[in-house]
């Protein structure tokens, strides 16, 4: 089955700055998953086996993110890399650009620069990194500018594993009265806002423009009783079929694995095509 890769981080530099503090527990919580990723020897041959498993799989398109936590965290993941990588890996590839809010005007300009310059095509805001709740009156600037140019925002969304940040700024019902000033806004909520899931499933069925992102979890979890994500499938296989996007989170997961557990996930075939690829096609404008 056709699929587009909604959050992918490829094995380069650019995408892999030295991580600061701030991610020191994510090492420990996410250890074991990324222990099972297979870790080639050099930057080259990493590169090679992450673009060839994504040609054996039929990737149509593979999402890869910018970051700009300057302010808060001194981390950034540049957009003019982000946006080179793209053209050289060519049109599967897709980019987001990474602006930080707490640079007023600058970062709106730079998000324009991105998207009419560089040719990215959405916007990437890891709140948590950002200290901002997802309804701070400092990110409007961006939305507005979203809605302006016509791309996507990714709004991580849910629990974060930062014991220098808070839990709460990734609370759904923030975004709750960001759509109500910005009904235009295409918003893909990811991750799928655990433990508050149905918190954001509410969130999506009043809004239309909201999206919710399957990423930074493995996808069997949703057909355990007691993880918390069943309900994803329950109104993902109904009222909210036309607005679940997936993602493997490489390297949080092998690629493979990921794949295959999202195809095995007990849903009609027509909406597993919506959610493995038709969602986030047209969510992309693609």
């Amino acid at each position: 089955m056709k699929f587009i890769d909604y959050a992918s981080k490829p094995p380069t530099r650019a995408f892999n700055p030295p991580q600061t503090q701030h991610l020191q527990n994510y090492r420990r919580v996410y250890a074991k998953s990324e222990s099972r990723v297979e870790k080639p020897k050099n930057e080259k041959t990493a590169l090679a086996s992450y673009l060839s498993t994504y040609k054996k799989l039929g990737a149509k398109h593979v999402v890869v993110k910018a970051r700009d936590n300057e302010t808060t965290f001194g981390l950034k993941v540049r957009n003019e890399d982000v946006a080179a990588f793209c053209k050289k890996q060519g049109s599967r590839f897709v980019g987001f650009a990474g602006v930080d809010p707490h640079k007023g005007m600058t970062a709106v300009r730079e998000l324009e620069t991105a998207v009419r310059e560089l040719g990215l095509r959405g916007l990437n805001l890891q709140c948590f990194e950002l200290k901002l709740a997802i309804n701070d009156k400092r990110m409007y600037p961006l939305y507005a500018k979203c809605v302006e140019l016509d791309i996507p925002v990714n709004i991580h969304c849910g629990i974060n594993f930062s014991t220098a940040s808070l839990m709460d700024y990734g609370r759904p019902a923030y975004l709750d009265e960001v759509m109500q000033h910005f009904p235009e806004l295409r918003v893909c909520a990811s991750p799928p806002g655990w433990p508050w899931i149905e918190e954001l499933i509410g969130v999506a069925w009043r809004h239309p423009n909201v999206h919710i992102g399957v990423v930074a979890v493995r996808p069997k979890l949703l057909t355990l009783e007691d993880s918390g994500y069943r309900p994803l499938l329950a109104y993902g296989s109904k009222i909210l079929q036309d607005r679940i996007l997936t993602g493997t989170s490489f390297p949080m997961q092998p690629l493979e694995q990921a794949y295959a557990e999202f195809e095995a996930l007990p849903l009609p075939d027509g909406v597993k095509r919506k959610w493995m690829y038709e969602n986030a096609a047209r969510f992309l404008g693609l």
